[in-house]
């Protein structure tokens, strides 16, 4: 078995697509998964299993919170040792001590070059990302709630992408790494 994590998009933000994280962990364990953790209300999952495809798992996930909730999120599926080279590889080792601070985006896959220019334009003078394969790495010291980036990124790099604060990146590297240890042991 393995150590996963699952990142859901787009659920309990502004009272739409409401999933009770007790709802979300008993979906996952009854497809088969162990030592579900949950972090926070916005979808953050940690579990141990045996998965041979991430995106047809996260479909079969996707379609059953559907059947229960009536809506289908977009998750995606990260293997824990691929979080813990995220994490190795931030660029902005500096902006670990504010964490609200920096971001880390999980996406789709590679932009184009084009992409990540027209993505430039978006940035304030404070901010700076970084993009490595298929992560992107923001700092944005004032905040992201002003942010024109952050908002409009996505459309700029022409890719799916759901992304964290570096808290919660922190967080879920500290639960499954727990998870590890559990395993070992």
């Amino acid at each position: 078995m393995k150590t996963w994590i699952a990142l859901l998009r787009g659920i309990n933000v502004g009272g739409h697509n409401r999933l009770p994280m007790k709802s979300l962990s008993q979906i996952l364990e009854a497809a088969g998964c162990e030592h579900v953790k949950t972090y926070i209300q916005s979808g953050n999952v940690v579990f141990r299993a045996e998965i041979k495809s991430a995106a047809r798992f996260g479909e079969e996930i996707g379609q059953a919170i559907e059947k229960e909730h009536g809506f289908s999120p977009a998750i995606l599926l990260i293997p824990a040792d691929e979080l813990e080279r995220a994490i190795a590889s931030n660029p902005y080792p500096e902006a670990t001590s504010e964490p609200k601070t920096l971001h880390l985006s999980f996406l789709e896959h590679e932009p184009g070059e084009d992409c990540i220019s027209a993505a430039k334009t978006l940035l304030l003078k404070s901010e700076s990302f970084t993009v490595n394969g298929n992560l992107l790495y923001l700092h944005a010291p004032d905040g992201i709630g002003r942010s024109k980036f952050a908002g409009g990124v996505e459309r700029a790099l022409q890719v799916k992408m759901t992304g964290r604060n570096w808290r919660t990146v922190m967080k879920l590297e500290e639960l499954a790494a727990t998870l590890m240890v559990r395993a070992v042991l």
